[in-house]
């Protein structure tokens, strides 16, 4: 029997043609076993605990043009990092460019200081600087990284991040593939914005036309058209940016490039999905193939079967595929407004290709999305109301209510536009121009645009943690924040403030528990992330078996409960994840205090 060292050239030469994929296999672990095939081989893998990143320009080519992009190592993506829990990671990060840079470890637990923040956590990496970022890993997972610096993430400044548990891994898998969707433009993502302020609607191509609005075409009633138009809202107005200057990408790879992930039939697949994009939600499915969910925003979760997900900017979902047939699938990851899609192929072999679907119909937005359910009480709709109690202050969470009263569809403009009834706290100027009038919990309906598909759709309500919730405390008091925006005017906030006005900090006493309700005034979609911490979705799902999220989308006109222990002391960054919004003003900071060895 020939030793390994002396099959190694062999192996190389396997490598290098495709064929020798499945031949190696039993001398790597089941991390390793990715065996893409494409443009480029697979993601450029750096292992920890010690790793060396520069930030730089480089072109980036993508169906047939090029582009000026802000790399890490010269890649787009920027190499997967692959660490492991229990080691102390030390990431040594260059930056050549001309400007300041950073990178953030999106939903890595770490000291608040290494969390890479500019003007947050730290001063950021000056041009010519090396900043080395070292922290104990004391988690595993599915994460990714990204700059938090001047809209560089939007030209490819980020890349997977993957830690691996130090003991056995609850979910067995025999092969794995690392799939990052982001979106690209050729328009400078300073030019996209500076668009969207001067016409918010700009990117739309798919907006409700006057024939449209006289036939009666996008299902709407009379009245429903007649109070769009009086409201001067477009209810096709899906996504800021779409297709229409965007090429979707999996691991860098546009639609026509066709990205491929090997499998042998029979084998247990993870696929390790992250949205990487500045502004792109994405609805992902396998068309012929079932998907059981593991893993959410990196914590495991009871595993669940699905034919479709919709994964928000900054999530990431685990799924296990099986796919026992010697035939190509395709991989679809299409935006939420129908605009285009990012697309690959799982395949036995390379070269291989299977059918990809067309475009699915336009979603249209409804007075629902507006938070105007019409059921009063329908809003609380699969909430666990015997578990919001416990000693806790009822009036502060909202119970006792009145049923809201029958809507008066005459003064809704009035209402909506200008907001006399605003929450307590909120500042109403010209950066509201509409509060919700009955937001509702929306976490067990299907996502929009999914609502009649005729398969099975991933909800939030599905997600059950693995492990039980490390704390089970009643929380002890209630905070409600409202994401809020001048959609014509592109502004964006919290409570009616842009973070560029004079904000007070959302604080925290160090390990208290909180309730924490974000209601969504806007008729856009806010991804909402917050650094340092996860928390617990309130789903009314099992009990001490709550979800843990870093992220969570929250639909337009909604509002989203969670339970947050402050158990990270430090100041961390709270923002809307789409890249656009966040920039024009929808981010605060979280302290918690005391710090370590603080008295206060």
């Amino acid at each position: 029997m020939r030793s390994i060292q002396t099959d190694r050239r062999a192996l190389l030469r396997g490598f290098a043609g495709g064929a020798g994929l499945f031949a190696a296999q039993g001398l790597m672990p089941a991390w390793a076993q990715s065996g893409s095939a494409g443009l480029r081989t697979d993601l450029h893998t750096l292992d920890g605990p010690d790793v060396r990143l520069t930030v730089g320009h480089s072109p980036f080519t993508v169906g047939g043009r090029t582009g000026h992009g802000i790399t890490v190592n010269g890649t787009l993506p920027a190499p997967l990092i692959r660490l492991r829990e229990g080691q102390t990671a030390r990431l040594s990060v260059t930056n050549t460019l001309d400007e300041d840079t950073s990178i953030h470890w999106h939903g890595v637990l770490l000291p608040f200081h290494m969390d890479g923040v500019p003007g947050v956590s730290f001063p950021g990496i000056r041009p010519g600087e090396t900043f080395q970022y070292e922290f104990p890993v004391i988690q595993s997972g599915t994460f990714w990284y990204h700059s938090h610096s001047n809209l560089q993430e939007a030209m490819g400044h980020y890349g997977p991040l993957i830690i691996d548990p130090a003991g056995a891994d609850p979910v067995a898998y025999d092969r794995e593939h690392v799939i990052v969707l982001s979106d690209w433009s050729f328009l400078h993502p300073h030019e996209i914005l500076d668009r969207l302020k001067k016409s918010p609607g700009y990117f739309n191509q798919s907006r409700t036309t006057l024939s449209g609005l006289v036939s009666g075409e996008d299902g709407m009633s009379l009245e429903e058209r007649r109070m769009w138009g009086g409201m001067r809202m477009d209810p096709r107005d899906i996504a800021d940016v779409n297709g229409t200057t965007y090429t979707y990408l999996v691991n860098g790879h546009g639609p026509t490039e066709n990205w491929t992930g090997l499998f042998r039939p029979g084998e247990r697949v993870r696929l390790r999905v992250i949205n990487a994009s500045a502004m792109s939600i994405f609805n992902v499915r396998i068309p012929g193939l079932a998907m059981t969910v593991v893993n959410a925003d990196g914590e495991n979760v009871r595993p669940v079967e699905t034919d479709e997900f919709q994964i928000s900017v900054a999530e990431t979902y685990d799924v296990i595929i099986r796919p026992t047939d010697d035939r190509a699938y395709t991989l679809v990851a299409e935006s939420v407004d129908r605009s285009g899609m990012a697309r690959a192929t799982l395949a036995p072999r390379p070269g291989m290709t299977a059918e990809v679907p067309p475009l699915r119909e336009v979603p249209t937005l409804t007075m629902r999305d507006m938070g105007m359910s019409m059921g009063g009480m329908g809003g609380m709709a699969g909430m666990d109301h015997s578990a919001m109690g416990h000693g806790m202050d009822h009036a502060a969470m909202g119970h006792g209510e009145p049923a809201a009263a029958p809507m008066d569809h005459g003064s809704m403009d009035h209402d909506m536009r200008n907001p006399d009834n605003a929450p307590a706290g909120m500042a109403v100027g010209v950066g509201v121009d509409m509060v919700s009038p009955d937001p509702a919990n929306r976490l067990g309906e299907r996502p929009m645009g999914l609502e009649d598909a005729p398969h099975r759709v991933l909800v939030y309500t599905d997600l059950a943690s693995l492990a039980p919730n490390k704390d089970q405390r009643s929380p002890s008091r209630a905070l409600e924040i409202h994401l809020t925006g001048n959609m014509e005017r592109f502004m964006w906030g919290f409570d009616g403030r842009k973070f560029s006005e004079i904000v007070e900090p959302i604080r925290f006493e160090r390990d208290e528990r909180v309730r924490v309700t974000l209601v969504n005034d806007t008729m856009m979609a806010h991804p909402i992330h917050l650094h340092g911490h996860f928390f617990e979705l309130v789903t009314g799902g099992p009990a001490g078996h709550q979800p843990l999220k870093h992220t969570v989308n929250v639909a337009p006109g909604s509002k989203v409960t969670f339970d947050l222990t402050a158990d990270a002391p430090g100041d961390w960054a709270f923002h809307c994840h789409m890249l656009m919004h966040m920039h024009a003003g929808m981010f605060n900071v979280v302290t918690v205090r005391p710090l370590d060895g603080a008295a206060s």
